[in-house]
């Protein structure tokens, strides 16, 4: 086996959960407002009835091919040729995907933080400490992602805490004013999110206590739900019409926090928040990437593709994503299509194929 580490099956539910939610609780609440408007908050439950089924399609592959990722188990399906064709077109959408998170993480901070910053040292900082926990193993992911939980979760809930007193109740009314469609076509944002659970496929064969990842995984899925409708009920409550408006909506309220004048301003909490998160993210997909690869390819070690990768994400984040009016009209038109297709639509079909052959074999 190519990797030799493990990990439990709480270290994947914490990567998993802070893969989702990295970029989902900055963006999600503003591209969700734009069509459901006041019932943006309904928008994740429906949501996340793709991330439970992707969950269990995930969970399903894995009991049919236990040890195997969704790049190997394509060409047992589909045939050494179409496998690898598949395999191919995963590998390319991970570093797209790796370029775009990245560039949406160094936009966020030399946007509102690290303004005299050159972009390329914050996309290089990240990427390298990235490429050290990636070239470390699943092992250094998983206890990195459980160590980096506490930064991720805990400043959230203080500051939607301390954001109470400035939550007004009466911007959720009317509720289901235009019917219930357009919390439906708003969930079409958060849906994509829901479908990067598939990323366990990844993690599952290094999982030790495998008896407990069904249960972590459709926890890892409600947990997610949870937090985005209090994040867009935060959203809601604080900004009511104007969510549509603020790109960061979550940004925009850390400002409102102002406790006895003496705690104010916890913009710095979310900078955590988004740190913490990109880097448990980031290192997902790029661990699938170099993983992947390694077993496209048949090498006996993913580690000298760590470092290649690394670099050619960082000229995708630059060369493909010229600034954040491009990032965001991705955000809004194609990722909600390209995320489900390749963590959804794709393995339900392997799935459905597995089924129909083994049926057929009996």
């Amino acid at each position: 086996m190519i990797e030799k580490g493990k990990m439990s099956a709480f270290q994947m539910a914490i990567i998993l959960y802070a893969t989702v939610l990295a970029t989902a609780i900055l963006i999600v609440p503003s591209l969700t407002s734009r069509i459901a408007g006041r019932d943006l908050w309904l928008s994740p439950i429906w949501a996340s009835l793709i991330g439970f089924f992707t969950v269990y399609v995930a969970i399903q592959l894995h009991k049919l091919y236990p040890g195997e990722t969704i790049i190997q188990y394509c060409q047992h399906l589909l045939g050494s040729f179409p496998g690898k064709v598949i395999g191919f077109l995963y590998l390319i959408s991970f570093v797209y995907f790796c370029g775009i998170i990245l560039r949406e993480y160094a936009e966020f901070i030399v946007g509102n933080f690290l303004t005299n910053t050159p972009m390329v040292v914050v996309i290089g900082s990240l990427i390298f400490v990235c490429a050290v926990a990636v070239r470390g193993g699943v092992e250094v992911i998983g206890r990195s992602a459980q160590t980096f939980s506490g930064l991720f979760i805990f400043p959230l809930l203080l500051m939607i805490l301390m954001l109470l007193p400035d939550w007004k109740i009466n911007n959720m009314f009317p509720v289901l004013e235009h019917g219930i469609m357009p919390s439906i076509m708003g969930a079409a944002t958060p849906q994509a999110w829901f479908s990067e659970v598939f990323l366990m496929t990844f993690f599952l064969p290094f999982v030790t206590d495998r008896v407990k990842v069904r249960k972590y995984g459709y926890v890892t899925v409600f947990v997610i739900l949870l937090t985005l409708v209090i994040t867009n009920v935060t959203a809601l409550f604080v900004f009511g019409k104007m969510t549509p408006m603020l790109v960061y909506p979550v940004m925009n309220a850390a400002s409102y926090v102002n406790i006895a004048d003496f705690l104010e301003h916890l913009e710095a909490v979310v900078m955590a928040v988004w740190v913490a998160g990109a880097f448990v993210k980031i290192n997902a997909f790029y661990y699938a990437l170099v993983l992947g690869t390694a077993q496209w390819l048949n090498l006996s070690d993913y580690r000298p593709l760590v470092l290649p990768y690394g670099i050619l994400i960082t000229l995708f984040s630059f060369w493909s994503l010229p600034n954040l009016q491009v990032v965001a009209h991705l955000l809004e038109t194609i990722i909600p299509f390209n995320l489900p297709l390749f963590f959804t639509v794709i393995p339900s079909l392997l799935l459905f194929i597995s089924l129909i052959r083994n049926k057929w074999r009996k």
